[in-house]
């Protein structure tokens, strides 16, 4: 009876085996197959926010020719001119020393200091030098008309290349302005060019241009 017994038992524990191998074994892979599924769903792509980031980071930077002039480090680098504001920040750039001397011979560096959200379209000193010195100099000694050759190259937003593609905009002169263009070529008034664009101060975004820009007398 004893041996009868045994048999029995031993004919169940085979018999049974095999299925709870077979079970044990069909949780594991269910486990590990589920974790590695919600690993994979839950892991997030990166490909898409980089380019997202890379897309804003290249519309933050400046760009044009006449930004290979700007110096590398100091007040007068993009990183220092964006600590200043606008009047400040101009006049630590080389490039923009004849557009300073105006500004501060029309008194209008606490204006531009003190304005907030504008745009500058800044002649550099090369398109200064387009207007014979003896017209220049009149200018310049003429407080009235200097002001308000100035101040039509301010507009009272901050514009962002985008917004250049085509525009027209008013100026703190009163009148107004047209831009045109795409991508890294921009035009003011149909002539003058961006040689430098999307330089940040802490009040304003500054665009440089080839050739100073006259308001109707």
């Amino acid at each position: 009876m004893n041996l009868t017994l045994r048999r029995t038992a031993l004919a169940l524990a085979v018999a049974v085996l095999p299925v709870a191998l077979t079970a044990c074994s069909g949780d594991g892979d269910n486990n590990a197959s589920g974790g590695t599924s919600n690993e994979t769903s839950k892991r997030p792509s990166s490909s898409a926010p980089q380019a997202g980031k890379d897309q804003a980071m290249d519309e933050a930077r400046p760009f044009g020719p006449a930004c290979a002039g700007v110096p590398k480090s100091g007040a007068g680098s993009f990183d220092g001119m964006a600590q200043d504001p606008v009047a400040t920040a101009a006049s630590h750039n080389p490039a923009l020393s004849t557009l300073v001397t105006a500004v501060k011979k029309a008194g209008l560096v606490d204006t531009l200091n003190n304005a907030k959200d504008v745009t500058v379209f800044a002649p550099t000193n090369d398109a200064f030098a387009k207007i014979p010195k003896a017209d220049l100099d009149k200018v310049l000694a003429d407080k009235a008309q200097l002001t308000k050759i100035l101040t039509y190259h301010v507009v009272g937003e901050k514009l962002t290349p985008k917004d250049l593609e085509k525009g027209t905009f008013e100026t703190l002169e009163k009148s107004t302005l047209m831009t045109s263009g795409s991508g890294t070529s921009y035009k003011v008034n149909d002539s003058a060019k961006v040689v430098c664009g999307n330089v940040r101060t802490a009040n304003a975004n500054v665009y440089l241009i080839d050739s100073v820009l006259m308001p109707k007398m």
